[in-house]
């Protein structure tokens, strides 16, 4: 039976419904001892003193440390792997603790006690004198002249990028007709159910072990190193069950303290977990960002020219930095075509809390301009949304002129065709009473394109190990994560697709450990179906072909006359049974002459990428007198190549949706505006999408093979989460005529503009 393309339950669904899955909070080791971190109440400036003998003096305190006692050097926290270019390193400028204060909640010290309690009462001794400076906290004060740098000799500046390609100028005077606008994202946490939590102990050879909840254990183990200046190879990192990441635990966050503590207290082991509050301020968020963006097209809808400037705001530390503003341009060129396109970023420092990778890395803010700028196009053209995309849209042979990616399969146009007839486009648009009355109704439309993996920017590599049990069964270890994404299944059926076995004979290791996991660089930019699936393919085959040249000696039948099917060898030309694939397991263990069991190790370094493509269509009622947007109808419909899980993706979908939908309506951050404290710290004041507030969400997939693919499947577990945003945008413009250029789409936010435009009566 095939498995590739069904939909097999999730092979950890048992252990996580019964509780049976064992995550960091759950595992507990004798002589616990825990910690804390004192944060700072102010959001730019320095300690000038800090007095700890009080919390020293706590009985049950067991250690304090503050910024005199951390080593000296700064470190990167980013998880990307590792380069020898120094040009192409992440930025190095934490510190384990710090003086110089950069947000409120910045880490100055830590305590280390018997118990959490203790810990926390401890903080409360700890007494402080600051020199405050006045908070920076939007790129425009950052960027003053004058202003006070965050980072010593950066001018607030983390990073500028950009390119140009054709003839700008050119093609802008060929145009008919220039389009130009600006757009803003705002900020939001990721609010994954598990907080950030590790805790580290020492061996008895002096080695520092990390159990996290992280999606990237081996990149993790490097930057503990650096952090601690210690050899990369005395850091052993364990990752097990974990309860969401969504990019966040794409950064080390609490390990490289947490392994810093345990070393203090001479190897016992210390957890560090963060609270609700301090994964809000302390981890990281999304980029707000600002855009600028510029079209020429002809008057029939083809685009000739685009420009495009990103200011990112990228909070206190560098974290992933600049290369989120650069993905977000490099996006923006691969989804339509044009003569000319020109593109600027630029990444700032302020003094809030630090910006990382979140589910799209710079898309979701980058398409919510692009599409939303789109839709102000075709409605000035008087083209239909849907027939403007068609026409411009990338086609199957264009090679990006920068990374060389070469598209080699694209069904946008199937999915921009599948949404429109599932909601009913041309009907419902030619209804005019649905856009009248104080209560309206409109579509929107927005399509995105995603890479599947990091390739050609990036280091791609990805490993696997299969060793086959004397009943023929296998065991299967990656060094890809498993964080709720459901890539254990996934590689599961790889595996007994590719040997001809049954899923229930695929048994794989969910939790990595550095000292015995094929190396992996982790779970982000939608990479492991497509990254680590080749090297999980490469080790069946290697499995498979072992397993028939060994049974070729044992029946005299050649292996290329033979295969595998339900666990059995078959002959090729007509599937009759030959022996169990128990049996020829058996023998290689056992033969006294020619026992040499089955196993493969395979590490794969891609050097190939492709583009998922997709669309959202949506059906919104807008509430002019209260400034409610109720979503009636979304269709998600994604081009992501061969879909191995069927269930499994759709059920990427809808947490996507979800997430995109949190964003276009109710999520962000708010700070303080004169202390940059934060006002929202917590799930109550946070507005996350609730299942009271979710609509149905539909589920659909164009699938052509993707030849790079190891199955001919490609990128899937970030695009849901792209277009939502600006198809919600550009349905709220069809219902009421505005088009609204900021996000979140909140009734305060609504009603103000309605008032201006006069749909509504200004109250009093």
């Amino acid at each position: 039976m095939k498995s590739v393309g069904r939909s097999i339950p999730r092979v950890d669904a048992v252990a996580k419904v019964k509780g049976a899955a064992k995550y960091v909070d759950d595992h507990f080791v004798p002589g616990m001892l825990h910690a804390k971190v004192f944060r700072s109440a102010i959001a730019n400036g320095w300690v000038k003193r800090i007095h700890v003998d009080k919390a020293k003096a706590l009985p049950g305190v067991v250690a304090v440390v503050t910024y005199d006692d951390v080593p000296g050097h700064t470190f990167p926290t980013a998880g990307h792997p590792y380069s020898k270019d120094p040009s192409h390193q992440d930025v190095a400028d934490r510190n384990l603790l710090t003086r110089r204060v950069r947000l409120v909640g910045d880490e100055i010290a830590a305590v280390v006690a018997v118990d959490e309690l203790t810990a926390q009462k401890a903080l409360s001794l700890i007494e402080v004198e600051y020199e405050a400076y006045e908070p920076l906290l939007t790129a425009e004060a950052a960027l003053q002249p004058g202003a006070p740098e965050i980072h010593a000799g950066t001018g607030n500046v983390l990073g500028r990028g950009g390119y140009e390609l054709g003839d700008l100028a050119q093609a802008l005077a060929e145009s008919d007709r220039v389009f130009s606008d600006s757009f803003s994202t705002q900020m939001v946490a990721h609010c994954a159910m598990e907080n950030y939590s590790a805790y580290a102990y020492m061996e008895e050879n002096g080695r520092i072990v990390v159990v996290s909840s992280t999606q990237i254990p081996h990149i993790c183990r490097r930057i503990v190193g650096q952090a601690l200046g210690i050899p990369w190879g005395r850091v052993r990192v364990i990752k097990p069950y974990i309860g969401g990441g969504f990019g966040g635990k794409q950064d080390a966050v609490v390990e490289p303290l947490v392994a810093f503590l345990t070393s203090v207290v001479h190897g016992r082991p210390v957890k560090l977990e963060f609270s609700r509050e301090e994964s809000f301020i302390a981890s990281r968020v999304r980029h707000p960002i600002q855009f600028k963006i510029k079209t020429g097209v002809r008057n029939d809808g083809t685009v000739l020219a685009r420009e495009l400037e990103v200011l990112s705001i990228n909070g206190a530390y560098a974290s992933h930095g600049q290369s989120i503003a650069n993905n977000a341009g490099v996006k923006y060129r691969q989804l339509y075509m044009q003569q000319a396109i020109k593109c600027k970023t630029m990444s700032v420092y302020t003094n809030m809390p630090a910006a990382g990778a979140m589910r799209g890395y710079g898309i979701p803010q980058v398409m919510f301009a692009l599409e939303s700028h789109m839709d102000d196009v075709a409605r000035e053209l008087a083209i239909d949304p849907v027939e403007f995309r068609l026409k411009n849209i990338v086609v199957v042979g264009y090679q990006d002129p920068i990374t060389g990616v070469k598209v080699l399969s694209n069904s946008l146009a199937e999915c921009l065709q599948k949404g429109r007839e599932m909601i009913r486009w041309e009907e419902k648009k030619a209804d005019a009473t649905r856009r009248e009355g104080t209560k309206r109704r409109g579509l929107g439309v927005a399509c995105f394109t995603y890479a599947s993996g990091t390739h050609p920017v990036g280091l791609e590599v990805a490993g696997a190990r299969i060793v086959m049990n004397e009943d023929g069964s296998v065991q299967l270890q990656v060094g890809a994560t498993e964080i709720g994404q459901g890539s254990d299944t996934v590689f599961t059926q790889m595996v007994a697709e590719t040997i001809g076995i049954p899923v229930s004979m695929v048994h794989i290791l969910s939790e990595q450990d550095t000292d015995i996991s094929p190396v992996d660089l982790g779970s982000y930019a939608s990479r492991q179906t497509y990254i680590t699936g080749m090297a999980v393919r490469k080790a069946a085959e290697e499995i498979k072909a072992k397993v028939l040249d060994y049974a070729w000696g044992m029946t005299d039948i050649p292996a290329s006359a033979m295969d595998i099917v339900d666990g059995w060898l078959v002959y090729s030309h007509n599937g009759e049974k030959i022996t169990p694939l128990s049996e020829v397991a058996l023998d290689a263990h056992t033969d006294v002459v020619h026992c040499q069991p089955f196993t493969a190790d395979v590490s794969n370094n891609a050097r190939v990428n492709a583009f998922a493509y997709g669309c959202t269509f949506v059906e919104v009622e807008v509430d002019l007198l209260t400034g409610k947007v109720e979503v009636l109808e979304l269709h998600n419909v994604h081009d992501s190549g061969k879909i191995i899980n069927p269930q499994l993706a759709a059920g990427q979908v809808h947490g996507g949706v979800s997430m995109g939908l949190g964003y276009a309506l109710y999520e962000q951050m708010l700070f303080d505006p004169k202390s940059g404290k934060p006002l929202i710290d917590n799930l109550l004041d946070y507005k996350l999408m609730t299942a009271l507030d979710t609509p149905d969400i539909g589920a659909h997939f164009v699938e052509p093979y993707e030849p790079t693919g190891p199955y001919g499947n490609k990128a899937l577990g970030e695009p849901p989460a792209i277009t939502p945003a600006p198809a919600i945008r550009n349905a709220v413009l069809d219902a009421t005529g505005v088009a609204f250029n900021d996000l979140p789409l909140t009734p305060q936010r609504l009603i103000a503009r309605f008032q201006a435009e006069g749909l509504i009566a200004k109250e009093g």
